[in-house]
């Protein structure tokens, strides 16, 4: 079957329910096949780490469940480490996923990695990457191979390791790390919104802090002030923060969405439609059955999320959004239709919480964390991300929270 995004780019993904297929598309159910048949599996896992089956690079993630699938199916990692050797366009996609498999103990693709720091075109991300995420002595030993190399890189260095550690200047770069506003109290970062005085930059930081938090009704009456300096676009940030208000914002939004800035009647009508009256369902029942005819791909996330609302009053959509879920190669959508069939029909959603703690993407596997029915096998994977070092930090503090309760 073939999916076509607005890009015009063609994939041409197995269907959804074959072993090819759900490992295309990261479904946690791919790695369960493929843990029961190693041998089977093994060419479709070698695939996707060769192949970008992300249909969304910016947001989809595959890395760390193939690194899972190498390991757990007791895969070799020469292939992926002679891929990235070869200096293919994959590089980056490959380099990710051995340096998380080294953190799960291969020093195969460990040392696959230090020896393409040594030699490889793009070794200057390679390195930054692996500074990040390694202990300091599995790379502070490569500071001769960086000096001998900063004259012939492609990429100009993005962070300031492991040049300050290696005692490297980089030409046209100055690192100085930004200030963390998280110490501020509400009140303190919205009185640096308001002061005309405040940098953009800082203002940005403040919107940042604002979006991980309890909503701040304060925030409101600032919003029509926080666009970019020529007035086209609204601050970065401002979007996130502004969905945290939730309902709060629907008053002030209706005066938004009239106003003659573009971008903030674009932000009012947004927020509106996120907050839509009875009035709504059928035609939102009525999109959601549009996109899937149409199979697109990205944005049928924001119809599921507004018909979650209805909760109940929206059985209509379940079989449509079941569809999405299991078919979408959109993995980071994925989340989203299963949070809008819980809301809608809780009772039919166990066996698909249960599949997505194996799901390649890390909102999954945090709802499947928090609502996952708990049986042995469930607690037993979730046992294994809490102690799994490959695992994403925020997951791991997770699954150990759930497991103590």
């Amino acid at each position: 079957m073939s999916y076509h995004d607005e890009m015009s780019r063609t994939l041409s993904y197995a269907r959804h329910d074959t072993l090819e297929g759900l490992l295309q598309r990261g479904r946690g159910l791919g790695a369960e096949r493929a843990r029961r048949d190693p041998e089977a599996a093994a060419p479709f896992v070698y695939d996707g780490i060769r192949r970008d089956w992300t249909w969304d690079s910016q947001c989809d993630d595959r890395c760390l469940y193939q690194a899972r699938l190498l390991r757990d199916l007791k895969l070799s990692p020469a292939p992926a480490v002679d891929q990235l050797l070869r200096d293919e366009e994959e590089c980056p996609r490959t380099a990710a996923v051995l340096e998380l498999l080294a953190l799960a103990g291969s020093d195969e693709a460990r040392e696959g990695l230090r020896a393409y720091i040594r030699v490889g075109r793009h070794w200057v991300t390679v390195l930054q990457s692996v500074a990040g995420s390694w202990p300091g002595e599995w790379w502070e030993d490569l500071g001769d191979v960086a000096r001998a190399r900063i004259g012939e890189e492609e990429e100009l260095p993005w962070s300031a390791e492991p040049w300050g550690r290696f005692g490297i200047e980089v030409p046209g770069r100055t690192f100085r790390p930004r200030p963390s506003l998280g110490g501020l109290g509400d009140d303190e970062l919205l009185a640096l919104l308001a002061a005309d005085s405040t940098e953009l930059n800082t203002k940005v930081d403040a919107l940042r802090s604002l979006a991980g938090r309890e909503p701040a009704e304060g925030l409101i009456p600032l919003v029509p002030s926080l666009g970019t300096r020529g007035g086209s676009r609204p601050l970065p940030l401002l979007r996130r923060a502004v969905e945290r208000l939730g309902a709060l914002a629907v008053p002030a939004a209706r005066a938004w969405s009239v106003d003659g800035r573009e971008w903030l009647a674009r932000l009012g009508a947004d927020v509106l439609s996120d907050h839509p009256g009875p009035e709504a369902l059928p035609g939102l029942v009525t999109e959601l059955a549009e996109q899937w005819k149409a199979r697109e791909w990205c944005g049928p996330d924001t119809t599921a999320k507004r018909l979650a609302r209805f909760g109940p009053e929206a059985a209509d959509a379940v079989p449509v959004l079941w569809r999405f879920w299991r078919h979408t190669p959109h993995s980071y959508e994925r989340t989203d239709y299963l949070m809008a069939l819980a809301a809608i029909d809780p009772s039919g959603s166990d066996d698909a919480h249960t599949e997505s703690l194996w799901d390649c993407e890390e909102r999954a596997r945090l709802l499947a964390i928090a609502s996952a029915p708990q049986t042995p096998q469930t607690l037993h994977r979730i046992a294994v991300l809490r102690d799994d070092p490959m695992e994403r930090p925020e997951v791991r503090a997770a699954a150990g929270a759930q497991l103590a309760l």
